[in-house]
């Protein structure tokens, strides 16, 4: 069962070796074991308390139909900014400790009809701002690889729980980074998917011009099969409606697919220029030269296209957070302590490194000359990467995640190129790349990702291209904190 994907364990299920209820037994004892014991992984808030108990009624279904869907009695673990009705939903806040969701998120409700266990709801950057996924309800995720270093984030509780092999595949959110970032932390696939693809109804807002979900896994199949599951029209985000025509009918790439004519154009402005970049830059060179060798025509774009710039003039996330996120507090079917961003404020009652960001979303507005000029930016950002596409005839753009190792514990995220696909609402998927040197710290070395960008409801084909380096190049090492039970 160890590290093991939605197909061997359904095999497996199907030949009788294992049932859900041991397959639940087994990562409820490594959570147990690595997460709030021994390295103390901590990236659970919580246990869903019924697992065990939804697992033997699975059991009992698939002795008398067989699968009920295609995730039957595969256990995932749920960011806690998402809405269960069997868990509370917390944002990682001590503000939103009595939030009861009334009904499962959309992409719950869908992953439960596909025969899903929801196992437990994962950590994060609290309400999902910023990067280092530290929280007043939930404390510090350490990543499993270095255990001095931070997960990523915001997603960083859903990376290094699937990291660890404490569930079988993770759901994260994304509003600038926060799939893309802790599954390049983690040695993981996080795809962020087109705006729309994926409901947003039943998640905690960050910013709804920019926030999406997505799945974080092990492997590029898991990931597809997951988004064969969450994706499609949903009445009450009606930015679904634009995926009605788009959305395909398996993310699945082809056993048989290949680079040979894929056209993959190097973002060089996102690469780093001194010292402290240059172990990514080769690990994540290597790759691409990799994908050179499986046929790839591997072309050099020297546009300027500068990521800080994306983040300070045309990432919107702060503009939207006071409106969107007061949206969901006041919703009638919510009976909270907390009604708005100005009462959270107000009460202290959250962790510090959100002070700064909070107090600046309050003087924000959306009807400000300033928000306009931002989003004015995005449709000429938007342009800007079409053209480059399409000049140059482009299946997908590639480039490191982050031009740096993941930081440590305490120190602010920097240098991620995320916010190309936040920005443009492009798709985009991080892959493991390589492992920096290693060190007393970490001894296998600290996982770097690259990122895979490609146009508009091109999931299919980003996940084809990544499922061919993921098949070839072998990067993936489970993290020697978290060992086997049985060793």
């Amino acid at each position: 069962m160890e590290n093991a994907s939605i197909a061997k364990i359904h095999c497996r299920m199907k030949s009788g070796e294992l049932t859900c209820e041991q397959l639940v037994s087994y990562y409820l004892q490594r959570i147990e074991a690595y997460d709030k014991n021994g390295p103390c992984i901590n990236s659970i808030i919580s246990i869903n308390p019924k697992a065990l108990e939804q697992a033997r009624e699975l059991d009992r279904q698939f002795q008398t139909v067989g699968f009920t869907g295609p995730l039957h009695g595969i256990p995932v673990l749920v960011k806690d900014n998402i809405d269960t009705v069997d868990m509370l939903t917390t944002a990682g806040s001590v503000c939103l400790l009595e939030n009861k969701p009334a009904q499962d998120a959309f992409i719950v409700k869908k992953l439960k009809d596909a025969g899903a266990l929801i196992l437990a709801k994962a950590n994060l950057h609290e309400f999902a701002i910023w990067g280092e996924t530290v929280s007043s309800a939930g404390g510090q995720t350490l990543n499993p690889y270095d255990l001095h270093r931070t997960p990523g984030g915001s997603s960083g509780g859903t990376g290094a729980g699937i990291a660890a092999d404490l569930a079988t595949v993770g759901i994260g959110t994304d509003t600038v980074n926060s799939i893309r970032s802790p599954a390049s932390a983690n040695c993981l696939v996080g795809l962020r998917p087109t705006l729309g693809l994926v409901s947003r109804s039943g998640i905690i807002p960050y910013s709804l011009t920019q926030d999406t979900a997505g799945p974080i896994t092990r492997t590029v199949e898991d990931a597809a099969l997951v988004l064969n599951i969450i994706s499609g029209f949903e009445a009450s985000d009606e930015k679904t409606a634009w995926c009605d025509r788009e959305k395909q009918l398996s993310y699945l790439p082809r056993v048989d697919a290949g680079l040979t004519g894929k056209r993959i154009g190097v973002l060089q402005k996102f690469f780093g220029k001194d010292a402290e970049h240059e172990e990514v830059n080769g690990i994540v060179l290597s790759r691409i030269d990799l994908m050179r060798s499986l046929g790839a025509e591997i072309i050099d774009l020297h546009d300027q296209v500068d990521s800080d710039y994306l983040t300070t003039q045309v990432s919107v996330h702060l503009y939207d957070c006071n409106e969107d996120l007061n949206a969901y507090l006041q919703a009638q079917d919510r009976q909270l302590p907390v009604r708005s961003l100005q009462e959270i404020v107000e009460s202290g009652r959250y962790h510090p490194s959100l002070d700064a960001n909070f107090r600046k979303a309050l003087t924000l507005s959306k009807s400000s000359q300033e928000y306009k000029d931002h989003i004015m930016r995005r449709f000429v950002v938007r342009d800007q990467v079409m053209q480059i596409m399409a000049s140059n005839s482009l299946d997908a753009v590639v480039y490191p995640h982050q031009k740096r190792l993941v930081v440590p514990i305490g120190q602010t995220q920097i240098e991620r190129n995320g916010v190309l696909a936040a920005v443009t609402g492009f798709p985009s998927v991080a892959i493991p790349a390589g492992f920096s040197a290693p060190s007393i710290q970490a001894p296998i070395g600290v996982p770097v990702g690259l990122e895979l960008l490609g146009r508009p409801w091109s999931e299919a084909l980003l996940l084809e291209i990544a499922y061919v380096i993921e098949q070839n190049a072998s990067v993936r090492k489970n993290p020697l904190s978290a060992p086997s039970l049985h060793n």
